[in-house]
């Protein structure tokens, strides 16, 4: 299955099972939901939540413009 799938590809199989293997590292690193933080670390993320950065004036002046489409 794999040499076949390797070939659909155009790949030798040494180079097909690497690449199978990279993007399936990368997508579980992505997928990663759960993370750890000591006590500092974790009062500092719950006063960013609690505490959200507000809206520049800029920002509030594009989305206050009617869209060019909207027109």
């Amino acid at each position: 299955m794999l040499s076949r799938a390797a070939t659909l590809r155009g790949q030798k199989l040494s180079e097909f099972v690497l690449d199978s293997a990279r993007r399936q590292a990368e997508e579980t690193i992505l997928d990663q939901r759960i993370f750890f933080l000591d006590t500092d670390a974790h009062e500092k993320f719950l006063d960013l939540l609690d505490a959200p950065n507000k809206p520049a004036e800029e920002l509030r002046a594009r989305m206050a413009r009617m869209p060019v489409w909207g027109r």
